[in-house]
């Protein structure tokens, strides 16, 4: 039988990895330049946590949570991370030991919807939280914060669309104002934004569907219809952002898949790479009831997350530097054993190497070399029988094509100096 990967859920390789390592290391950069700091939760979850925090009537927990029963609890695979990390946060009191918490994440989520470019039903985020903080500032950092981590991943392409959708007092009253608006005119509707009629009316300002949004024409706009405390906080936002410099664009009918959020609202969006579609790379808002919700006490909160899979099509494709790789090639036993010891002196040294221990009758100095170029190194270091008794190594600059046999002694003098020279070709080896 062969096997195969579940559809959606994808092996990353090696060779892929460089580029994901890139990102991850600029993201933690970022996020710890700004005060956060990593937290780790299960990946594995209560299912009554994700049905109370993302909302009964949400595709996510219609439609495409991995839930299943194992000694008699319902169990969910996580299909977000923000429910994850405000358990966690009630779970510890983490609000009885700071007044303000900033935590950042990165990992595995699971959702069943069907896979698409960038959209995987396994997939990573990487996200923030920021509980105890409900001023604007904090939104319009955190939102500066995503827009400086973009131009650091060379996403010039970026688009910031932001908006609110009002505190406890808006977001119930624009929800009527959209089911008398849509009842009228509800046989014109797409047979998804019926069912949402009922169950989830604001999901229906973000259909995509022709026939939803000539329907929506003459709907007032959520930013209308905010209180005097709503429209303050955003206003200021949009103040704190122009001082910033930061660019946006309003967009009333900007929402997002889950119920829990509150007053701000902001999605990144790019063009760039090979995202197509999918061009929303992550977005978050403000879940100021979720943490009482959830058992702690009235904690404003702000998060985000970004997807990795849909980033890395919007970077640039070329191909990212790598450490230097240094292979080792001895050939015999004996010498298979002094490489051992040069191998993590080097190592020691911070050098990459990689030891080849196949030489010998079976494979050949020819096939060795040939490995190292595949593996794309820049100096293979030969080790015979002649260097053995010599005391000297063959030291190939595989990039120069050139070769010179250098003292044990004063190997890691010439090969320091060979790995911080710039790749250049030249005669041969």
């Amino acid at each position: 039988m062969n096997y195969r990967a579940v559809k959606g859920m994808n092996d990353i390789l090696p060779d892929e990895m460089v580029r994901w390592h890139h990102l991850e290391r600029e993201f933690r950069v970022v996020a710890e330049r700004h005060g956060y700091g990593e937290v780790r939760t299960p990946i594995i979850e209560s299912t009554a946590l994700f049905t109370r925090s993302i909302g009964e009537a949400t595709d996510i927990v219609e439609k495409e949570m991995y839930s299943f029963e194992r000694h008699g609890e319902a169990l969910t695979v996580r299909p977000e991370g923000t429910a994850s990390a405000v358990r966690a946060y009630v779970e510890h009191h983490i609000h009885q030991k700071e007044p303000v918490t900033r935590w950042y994440y990165l990992g595995p989520m699971f959702r069943g919807e069907r896979p698409a470019r960038g959209r995987y039903r396994q997939f990573h985020q990487l996200g923030c939280e920021l509980f105890g903080d409900a001023g604007s500032v904090c939104d319009a950092e955190m939102i500066d914060m995503l827009h400086g981590l973009f131009m650091r991943l060379g996403i010039s392409d970026l688009e910031i669309v932001i908006n609110s959708l009002g505190g406890a007092d808006t977001r119930p009253r624009y929800r009527q104002i959209i089911v008398d608006h849509l009842e009228p005119r509800k046989a014109r509707l797409s047979e998804d934004s019926i069912r949402r009629l009922s169950s989830n009316p604001l999901r229906i300002l973000d259909s995509k569907d022709e026939r939803d949004i000539a329907a929506l024409e003459g709907l007032p706009s959520i930013i209308e219809v905010l209180t005097q405390d709503d429209r303050e906080h955003f206003d200021r936002l949009c103040s704190q952002l122009d001082r910033l410099g930061t660019p946006y664009r309003v967009d009333p009918t900007l929402v997002r898949g889950l119920d829990y959020y509150t007053r701000t609202l902001f999605e990144l969006r790019s063009q760039a790479g090979q995202v197509g579609a999918q061009n929303a790379l992550g977005g978050g808002g403000r879940y100021d009831n979720l943490v009482q919700q959830m058992g702690g006490p009235s904690t404003p909160a702000i998060g985000f997350a970004l997807g990795v899979e849909r980033i890395l099509l919007a970077m640039d494709v070329a191909e990212l530097a790598s450490p230097p790789l240094v292979v080792i090639a001895p050939i015999g036993p004996q010498a298979a054993s002094e490489a051992l010891l040069m191998a993590r002196e080097l190592r020691d040294h911070g050098i990459c190497v990689e030891l080849d221990g196949r030489g010998g009758a079976s494979t050949s100095l020819k096939a060795m070399l040939r490995r190292a170029n595949a593996r794309g190194a820049r100096v293979c270091l030969v080790l015979g029988q002649e260097e053995l008794e010599s005391q000297k190594v063959q030291l190939k600059d595989l990039a120069a094509r050139s070769q010179v046999l250098v003292a044990r002694e004063e190997l890691m003098h010439r090969l320091l100096d060979v790995l911080q020279q710039p790749m250049m070709t030249g005669g041969a080896a």
